[in-house]
């Protein structure tokens, strides 16, 4: 098995400087496009407040916990799940840096899953009354929630239908590619800071599953896997393989 040769730290989302907010945050389009500076949101009493550091396996949020606000994470991975009456898990998403949680939980004002560190994270949290409120006065910036929503909507059907485990996992590669690039991380080289028992959980496979799915697809040098440390070495490859599940 190929070792990549450096060792990276994990992405992070920047903190801006003291006129503007993050460029990596979800939000970060709209304060952009409206001109706004730290100053002027914080007349508005928008506050956010930087927490963490949380530790792998801490919570969030746990289901059932009342809704108060959403946070977009700044370092780390998490993960979203919730347990059935035999106590079995179901995987539901990952959360990357610079990306919301906990907007499934608008509706019934109660957090729906758990939210828990796959690693050390830190997060921005965000009054959720108080994007609410700012939403009234800042033309785009509910507009961007919807958005936000829809995307959630979005990773949630991702893996609806019957398709093969190597088309699951193309899939799962290319959407982590896309959303990292999407951020200013790199599109090629990530970690997969999940487990592979979660990413089965996820796809819906077994680990072992995806143990040998990812070695096959490391034989056919579509990737180079050392450990928890991906390369993409041929990512039109797994567009062309993944383009069921994302509708291309």
């Amino acid at each position: 098995m190929a070792r990549l040769t450096q060792p990276r730290p994990q992405p992070i989302a920047d903190d801006g400087d003291e006129f503007t907010f993050c460029s990596t945050c979800a939000f970060s389009p709209v304060c952009m496009e409206q001109g706004l500076e730290k100053s002027r949101l914080a007349e508005l009493h928008c506050l956010v407040e930087h927490i963490g550091p949380f530790q792998e396996g801490d919570h969030l949020f746990r289901e059932g916990d009342p809704f108060t606000a959403i946070a977009a994470v700044r370092s780390g991975t998490v993960k979203t799940c919730v347990f059935d009456s035999s106590g079995r898990e179901q995987v539901l998403g990952f959360f990357l840096p610079g990306e919301i949680i906990g907007l499934s939980a608008i509706h019934s004002e109660r957090y729906p899953c758990n939210a828990v560190a796959l690693d050390t994270a830190m997060f921005c949290r965000f009054s959720f009354p108080a994007i609410a409120t700012l939403a009234t006065r800042l033309p785009g910036l509910q507009q961007q929630l919807f958005r936000l929503l829809s995307q959630d909507i979005g990773k949630a059907s991702l893996l609806a239908g019957d398709y093969s485990a190597d088309e699951r996992m193309a899939a799962f590669l290319v959407t982590l590619s896309r959303r990292f690039a999407a951020r200013g991380f790199s599109a090629r080289r990530f970690r997969l800071s999940m487990s592979r028992t979660d990413i089965a959980n996820y796809l819906r496979l077994a680990a072992e599953t995806v143990s040998r799915v990812l070695r096959r697809m490391q034989d056919q040098e579509l990737i180079s896997v050392d450990r928890r440390e991906v390369e993409i070495k041929d990512l039109p490859a797994l567009q062309l393989l993944a383009r069921g599940l994302l509708r291309e």
